[in-house]
């Protein structure tokens, strides 16, 4: 082979994302839902119950009473027309007989790590965006740059694929990977053929397989812009692609309408992101029914208590101390106060946590009756640190 003349390596950037992650997961827990239209968003006291002879009860969406929202549905569920953030009695309109299961969010970490770890196995190269989607690099992957019999592109879908399995060997659930370029495009690839789905495109791809689609699919185009962008009378993202940059910058300034036209042209250099740090951390409720200060005081001592207990454990969990305590508080009119304060040796031991936490309620006014409650713990550093 004549190395000085050998085409450059390919950029390879893939986006893996879990199908409906925490409804896949409480299936293998509950597998007679298999199928069946599941809603992920309930408390405690939709806890499936054991009957005697070793069958389970599950509560209908139908008995739901409350504001909560859904977490995550089963794909069945979503063909009835309901979806992750809407409300659980809005759904229960359109799906009463879809099962619906409280969360378990302490599970669906421990999947989290799991499916993460098994991809790290593979491609070591990863930017982690969360409990249930990563970017991984995966263009100096051994044998990501090979050509398979006339399939150009045979390398990079094998390692995918080899990623798929590990994922599916080691949880038990089904992703869904999009391969391109770079990452705004792996992001779309990775919707277009779930679930369970494994899409490679290039550039040459973007007339028939992008360009077709509404603009809303480019992450970063909000509901306003959206909205402005239809308003126009650009719809698909092939519209946007061919729209004239004079006339984009007079509707969007100069620079979101540059983005604009490289996103919808499929150009994006950004790097992957492999050392974030979390800038603080955070637990927060909303209740079935507004709670007083004053009656409902004992109800909201144990509500405070078990979110404090929960960031505890996230912050021993993932080894970080924080300086700053905060609560957060909306109130019936959906007004939101947040009291911050700061102490002198960082902590993540809960009494102290909790300690604070009352400081900072002693300075709020409660003549409203409070809607949701939150707690956080910022100005983190590494506990080894």
């Amino acid at each position: 082979m004549d190395f000085m003349n050998a085409p450059a390596p390919r950029r390879w950037i893939a986006h893996l994302d879990m199908d409906a992650f925490y409804a896949s997961v409480e299936l293998l827990r509950y597998p007679e839902l298999q199928g069946l239209p599941v809603v992920i968003g309930g408390g405690r006291r939709h806890q499936p119950e054991t009957l005697a002879d070793g069958t389970r009860r599950f509560a209908r969406l139908a008995v739901y009473k409350g504001r909560g929202v859904i977490t995550t549905a089963t794909y069945p569920a979503r063909d009835l027309g309901v979806h992750s953030g809407m409300g659980l009695m809005k759904a229960a309109l359109r799906a009463p007989d879809a099962v619906l299961l409280p969360t378990d969010f302490e599970r669906y970490r421990l999947y989290s790590q799991h499916f993460k770890a098994a991809v790290a196995e593979v491609a070591p190269l990863i930017e982690d965006r969360g409990i249930d989607e990563i970017y991984i690099d995966l263009s100096d992957v051994p044998g990501a740059q090979d050509a398979v019999g006339h399939d150009p592109f045979g390398g990079v879908r094998a390692v995918a694929q080899e990623i798929r399995n590990n994922v599916r060997t080691a949880t038990g659930l089904s992703c869904s990977i999009g391969v391109t370029p770079n990452k705004l495009l792996a992001k779309i690839a990775s919707e277009l053929d779930k679930p369970d789905g494994l899409t490679v495109l290039t550039h040459e791809d973007l007339p028939r397989r992008v360009w077709p689609l509404p603009v809303r699919r480019i992450n970063g185009i909000g509901p306003k812009a959206g909205a402005q962008l239809e308003a126009l009378g650009i719809r698909s993202i092939g519209e946007l692609a061919r729209a004239e940059p004079v006339f984009l910058a007079t509707h969007f300034g100069r620079a979101y309408a540059r983005w604009l036209k490289d996103a919808a042209n499929g150009r994006d250099d950004r790097p992957l992101s492999t050392s974030s740090e979390p800038v603080s951390m955070s637990r927060e409720t909303t209740f079935d029914r507004d709670l007083s200060a004053q009656a409902d005081r004992v109800e909201l001592g144990a509500i405070l208590d078990e979110l404090v207990g929960e960031l505890a454990h996230d912050l021993q969990r993932k080894g970080y101390l924080g300086k700053t305590v905060g609560i957060k508080l909306r109130f019936e009119d959906f007004k939101t106060v947040t009291r911050d304060l700061t102490l002198v040796d960082a902590t993540a031991e809960a009494d102290t946590i909790r300690h604070a936490a009352g400081l900072c309620l002693k300075r709020v006014d409660f003549s409203r009756r409070i809607r949701l409650m939150g707690v956080r713990m910022a100005s983190l550093r590494h506990a080894g640190r």
